[in-house]
């Protein structure tokens, strides 16, 4: 393989650096989303680490929940305190 190929695949396992390139996001905001659970990720040792499969059904249920109809709530009309009867 030639250099270039090797580091343009994309790996089962990623660091923060590979990882973010992969979603198209910095390492600081991916550094971020991880620490705050909320794209799933693992630590080995003191360092993140990204499955890259774990991502990929991640990012499907992402785009599921965003695409699917969303239901009108009703909203319980704003309860008014009785008035004073003014002296």
């Amino acid at each position: 393989m030639r250099p270039s190929a090797v580091r343009s695949e994309v790996r089962e396992v990623m660091d923060i650096r590979q990882a973010s390139s992969y979603l198209g996001i910095s390492p600081d905001s991916l550094y971020k989303y991880a620490s705050e659970g909320f794209i799933p990720a693992f630590k080995l040792g003191n360092r993140w680490r990204f499955k890259k499969s774990r991502i990929d059904e991640w990012m499907d249920q992402q785009s599921s929940a965003q695409s699917a109809p969303t239901q009108p709530v009703a909203v319980a009309a704003r309860q008014r305190k009785p008035v004073r009867a003014a002296r």
